[in-house]
């Protein structure tokens, strides 16, 4: 679909009644049927992406747990196989063609989450509640069909989903100008040194003592109630379970902070808690004013340039293109952003950030940011079922903002939450695309999202064999889900005439939990720097690209790179499979590219490659 139907306009041809499309919500005899089915599908597959922790059981928990440590999806860890959900689904197919009322719809998805294992009942009760009114807006405006829904929620070897048609930005005329391979500067030459903080998790109810392993989404807080007497509660600076961070963590990481020179700093969102069942956008605008405020309290001297996160909004993922106006649409939460940041970015920036979230600034003579909102790429942004072709139009201006850089000689950082890899196909594919043509502009490019320490690689359209660019993926700031609390410095060539603004190095630093929790004192430390600890003589592109062959050839390297993968925390061993599609994601700055990954594994498919892909924390 190319865009969403104008009040008056006629339907597509995909989106009329009896070609076999998902129909509409018209006047024809079946359309309460139709009405109840859509939003029942789309509440249930909100409450199935939204209170998933994501990953199968890697961070390995300090006790036996009474309860599965990450207890709903993805595919793997979901408790429902494919034909049962056929079966459900079939069931409820059938139960809809009776008409039920609209009023029958929350009670039946709430059912229906309970009795496949999804959640406790209160839970699935608040985030159905949460998520019907958008949902229901999307979905009728959708052109998903019930039969789909499984393949959505299961994968595709559980059926086929694919409603995003393909669509292209447009590339300029003006001739790509010639690759200019990079090189280190002397070394006199200034280094730019950026603080880097995602994914800050902050969860206002966490309680010291409480039980870490609940049955709920997040524990660690009021509501988990207390540990047997044989196992430790929560620790007073955070738990290696699936549990968000107290304020005075966070805190004391600024208070940390505080004493090491910062040139900038970048900030790549989610800073509300994991209970995304419960949450009002009272709640969202409160974690984003205090976080905000703390930052500026600890760090008044630093320019923040901030990013816009998944979790920022309420329903989490819930990001109506600009098309959606009124009550629906974003713009409480974007004109939370611009009241609270506005001391850090100039007009200009503000005025793209209030429309759909996202910016750009130049930071200095000859280095511009641009700041993305991802969630414009998001699979699990409901809203871009109605609409998925290059919402608010993000990438074709980010082509127009890269070749105004271009022709004025800048370089250029792109920051976001979610990494391209992991967004729509068509969007990411897309963004490659620009990447390519815009190599020699686009200096780094930073994001965050999946809690532990990766990176993108982006090679040539032409061959896939050039690496030209890398996506550096920092760790979170929060514990969820098992990990030590960390964030990252990166050092950039600096501020001078002809700097290349590439990154040179990052050093990442840990909060040893086991030792905080443990003598009652936070003590922040450098846990690795990169060119050191993998012995690389820089941090470009090509230098990534050997990294990546020394970790298929070695397995005791690729053991050290998957215990900082984790911030230092135990995880469990990642075998054959398991390193074959850890390696594909670190290939793959582009989603769903089988090219990038045909000679990891000879005995696995692209989609049996992709099943052993450790999920994203987020």
């Amino acid at each position: 679909p190319g865009h969403a139907p104008r009040d008056g306009e006629p339907l597509p041809p995909w989106r009329r009644r009896g070609d076999g499309g998902a129909g509409t919500c018209d006047s024809d005899s079946d359309s309460d049927g139709v009405m109840a089915a859509r939003p029942l599908l789309a509440l249930l597959c909100a409450a199935l992406w939204a209170l998933s922790p994501g990953p199968g059981p890697l961070a390995a928990a300090p006790a036996p747990a009474p309860a599965p440590l990450y207890p709903l999806i993805s595919a793997r860890g979901l408790n429902i196989s494919c034909r049962a959900c056929r079966a459900a689904f079939t069931a409820l197919d059938f139960a809809l063609q009776l008409k039920v009322g609209m009023d029958e719809v929350g009670l039946m998805a709430t059912r229906l989450c309970v009795e496949l294992r999804l959640a406790a009942g209160e839970v699935c009760m608040q985030a159905i509640r949460l998520f019907e009114r958008d949902m229901i807006t999307a979905w009728v405006e959708s052109v998903l069909r019930p039969a789909e829904a499984c393949g959505l929620l299961l994968g595709s070897d559980c059926g086929h989903w694919d409603i995003y048609g393909p669509w292209n930005i447009s590339l300029p005329v003006i001739p790509k100008p010639p690759v200019v391979p990079p090189v280190l500067p002397p070394a006199s030459s200034p280094v730019t040194r950026i603080l880097f903080l995602t994914d800050i998790h902050w969860d206002k109810d966490y309680t010291a003592g409480t039980e870490p392993h609940c049955r709920e989404p997040l524990c660690c807080r009021l509501g988990s109630g207390r540990p047997p007497s044989h196992r430790p509660g929560a620790g007073p600076w955070g738990e290696y379970s699936k549990c968000d961070l107290p304020l005075r963590t966070i805190a004391n990481l600024l208070q940390h902070l505080q004493h090491q020179r910062y040139d900038l700093a970048y900030w790549a969102g989610d800073i509300p808690a994991h209970n995304i069942w419960q949450q009002s956008r009272h709640d969202q605008i409160n974690a984003l004013t205090t976080i905000t405020k703390l930052l500026r309290q600890h760090l008044p001297n630093l320019t923040i340039y901030p990013a816009v996160g998944n979790h920022e909004s309420t329903p989490v993922n819930s990001f109506p293109p600009p098309f959606m106006h009124g009550n629906q649409s974003s713009s409480w939460l974007y004109n939370a952003m611009v009241d609270a940041w506005q001391q850090w970015l100039p007009p200009t920036a503000l005025e793209t950030l209030r429309r759909a979230g996202f910016y750009t600034v130049a930071v200095r003579p000859g280095l511009r940011l641009v700041s993305l909102n991802m969630n414009f790429c998001s699979h699990e942004n409901f809203w871009l079922l109605i609409n998925s072709t290059d919402p608010a139009g993000q990438l074709q201006w980010l082509v127009g903002v890269l070749q105004g850089a271009e022709t004025s000689g800048e370089k250029v950082h792109i920051i976001g939450h979610i990494p391209p890899g992991l967004c729509m196909k068509v969007w990411s594919w897309n963004y490659y695309r620009i990447v390519n043509r815009y190599e020699g502009t686009i200096a780094a490019q930073f994001f965050g999202h999946t809690h532990v320490d990766e990176f993108e690689m982006f090679y040539d359209e032409e061959t896939l064999s050039r690496p030209l660019s890398v996506a550096f993926i920092a760790p979170s700031v929060t514990t969820y889900i098992g990990l030590n609390p960390g964030y990252r410095v990166y050092e950039v060539d600096g501020d001078y005439p002809g700097s290349s603004g590439l990154v040179l190095d990052h050093e990442t630093f840990i909060l040893n939990l086991t030792e905080a929790n443990g003598s009652g004192r936070a003590a922040w430390s450098s846990l690795y720097r990169l060119r050191h600890s993998y012995g690389m003589t820089s941090a470009f592109p090509a230098d990534f690209q050997q990294l990546l062959s020394r970790l298929y050839k070695d397995q005791r390297l690729f053991n050290r790179y998957w215990y900082l993968r984790h911030k230092g925390s135990a995880a469990l061993p990642c075998l054959a499979e398991c390193r074959a599609a850890v390696l594909c994601a670190l290939r793959s700055g582009r989603a769903e590219d089988p090219q990038l990954c045909r000679d990891l594994h000879p005995g696995l498919t692209y989609s049996q490659l992709h099943r052993h892909r450790p999920p994203p924390m987020c």
